[in-house]
């Protein structure tokens, strides 16, 4: 597969994964870099990066839903603000962090950070094994 193509798919699949859609994108990951490990830099920024604004855009979607609404994850989030999105990529629970943190206003520039750095992470441990 074309490197470029490569990236755009695991950018697709990142992005996807986060969103409230099932999904994963770490065996994409690691399949990309296991055909193209020269590409082990470019692809954890665009896995991360794609992650990254998969969740926001569960943020966005907290953001409109009325106050009135019952939301999941809203305990951790109300105790420990947008450092608790370090977590949003962990499946079952991260999705409904990203929406709660939306939903509570925190800061969308310290959610989006909080969110990136655990998402790096994530993928900084599988782009390992990959290599």
């Amino acid at each position: 597969m074309d490197e470029s193509l490569s990236l755009g798919a695991l950018f697709a699949s990142s992005f996807l994964a986060a969103t409230l859609l099932p999904g994963g994108s770490e065996a994409v990951l690691f399949g990309v870099l296991k055909l193209n490990p020269q590409q082990y830099w470019p692809a954890l920024g665009v896995a991360t990066l794609g992650n990254t604004l998969g969740g926001m855009s569960s943020y966005l979607i907290g953001r409109i839903i009325p106050q009135h609404a019952e939301i999941k994850g809203l305990d951790l989030i109300k105790r420990y603000g947008s450092p608790a999105l370090l977590l949003a990529w962990v499946p079952i629970i991260g999705d409904p962090l990203c929406v709660a943190a939306g939903w509570l206003r925190v800061n969308p520039w310290l959610s989006a950070l909080f969110m990136a750095l655990g998402k790096f992470a994530r993928y900084l441990l599988i782009a390992t094994a990959a290599a």
